[in-house]
């Protein structure tokens, strides 16, 4: 709501008298909600943002243009961008019915024009970004909407997302040697990396499972260069090949993450651990 003041003059045989104030107010009849489909981020992954604009009064809105600053922040007397936005990911409801895809500028910032909202209706912009390595990765985005149109005041929505907790893993394998003779040992390596913010650990249940084909033999195992102990750390069958690292045995330390003093980008360091498993083929 926005207050008015208004006040009259009465002029006469040179004389001027002054009316009473009157005061007034005008209720915005546009509001507007910004939601993120997912609450958290990693550097990399995209977020789905909708922006609910409803329209109270009983005229219609047409020509209104949304402009979101995908999350901009200060660092080091400059402006950073967080955000990228998803080319072609733009949609546009009118009372929940698809229409032709607005005019889009994918900026930053990004600029969505030609949306119009009927009255007593609600239009709903929806679109993905992604996380760039400016997003922080021990912080949050806070990103901010604003629709404008001629006729109409600014209204603003916000949503603020946060950097993943968790640890986020992925495990590679190689095998050494590649070319190995019949009846000789053969090593594979697998490396368990962790870019998240936290420590995978027992309470995660961390299995790695593999079956080796063709099938070793007077299997050897180790586990960040020490040897892990069969039942107890891992279980094998030699008929098999099935082969299995016993629950919550393997932990994962957090990754550590550093944002560069003079770019602002952020860096991850992952934490690491290497299980090799040496046999006879």
């Amino acid at each position: 709501m926005a207050a008015f003041y208004n006040q009259a003059t009465l002029s006469y045989s040179g004389r001027t008298v002054n009316s009473n104030v009157t005061t007034g107010e005008i209720v915005a009849v546009l509001s507007a909600t910004k939601t993120a489909v997912t609450g958290e981020y990693t550097q990399g992954s995209e977020t789905v943002y909708l922006v609910n604009i409803v329209n109270s009064g009983s005229e219609p809105f047409a020509g209104l243009t949304l402009t979101d600053d995908l999350g901009a922040y200060t660092f080091n007397e400059t402006t950073l961008t967080p955000l990228d936005y998803v080319e072609g990911s733009v949609k546009y409801f009118v009372n929940g019915a698809l229409q032709a895809e607005p005019a889009v500028t994918a900026g930053p910032p990004l600029t969505v024009t030609g949306i119009s909202v009927p009255a007593g209706g609600t239009a709903t912009v929806v679109y993905a970004a992604t996380a760039n390595g400016f997003a922080p990765l021990d912080g949050t985005i806070t990103n901010t909407a604003t629709v404008s149109g001629a006729d109409v005041a600014d209204v603003t929505a916000s949503e603020t997302t946060t950097a993943s907790t968790g640890p986020e893993l992925a495990i590679t394998k190689s095998v050494s040697p590649q070319t190995v003779a019949e009846n000789s040992e053969v090593t594979y390596t697998f490396v368990i990396s962790n870019t998240g913010g936290a420590e995978a650990g027992a309470a995660e249940n961390l299995t790695v499972t593999d079956t080796f084909d063709p099938v070793l033999t007077d299997i050897v195992v180790t586990y960040t260069g020490t040897a892990r102990t069969v039942t107890t750390d891992y279980t094998y069958d030699e008929t098999t090949g099935e082969f299995a690292t016993a629950p919550g045995s393997v932990t994962v330390p957090a990754a550590t993450f550093a944002q560069d003093p003079a770019t602002g980008m952020w860096s991850v360091d992952p934490g690491c651990v290497t299980i090799t498993v040496t046999g006879k083929l």
